[in-house]
């Protein structure tokens, strides 16, 4: 079985904005990077948005997605909920659900995952991302470089803020 990089995208139950905030968007910049460290992935391209995440990330041979990506989405959620329970308990309270397994959901069950079979689909996605923050609706900047929660400036200015990325090209 081939091991492709893989174009994932994670959303914040109900849309809700909880990723607004620098905080909880650090949360994910801080997990990918110990998942980067541990050996387990390649991040090759990312944008958080105040409501979901797009990631592009190459997993370990060794290592199977359906674990990494729970242990990766288990460990922000959870960081997230317990931020949540000591400053903002009004806000927790529109995570709670009815279900067997948990009292608070924090991400949509079932991320979107595909396979990126060549680079010239891994380029389409990586600017699929990168645009995401100059898209209408969100306005966040007016240059895809000038939002610091995305890869874009490694790729336009060959700058990494966060010092866990990899070139797509230098990573297979």
């Amino acid at each position: 079985m081939i091991n492709y990089p893989q174009f994932v995208t994670a959303t914040i139950l109900e849309w809700k904005h909880l990723l607004a905030k620098d905080k909880y968007k650090q949360i994910i910049v801080d997990s990918l990077s110990f998942l980067v460290r541990e050996g387990r992935i390649q991040v090759y391209g990312f944008v958080i948005m105040p409501n979901h995440i797009h990631l592009i990330w190459h997993l370990d041979e060794s290592r199977k997605r359906e674990d990494v990506q729970r242990d990766f989405l288990k460990f922000c959620g959870q960081k997230i909920k317990f931020d949540l329970m000591d400053n903002h308990p009004a806000v927790l309270a529109r995570f709670l659900v009815d279900s067997k397994d948990r009292k608070y959901q924090i991400w949509e069950r079932n991320p979107r995952v595909t396979d990126l079979y060549s680079t010239e689909v891994i380029e389409q996605k990586l600017k699929y991302l990168h645009n995401n923050p100059l898209q209408a609706h969100w306005n966040l900047v007016s240059r895809q470089e000038d939002y610091y929660y995305s890869s874009a400036r490694l790729y336009f200015t060959g700058i990494d803020d966060f010092e866990f990325l990899t070139h797509y090209k230098d990573g297979f």
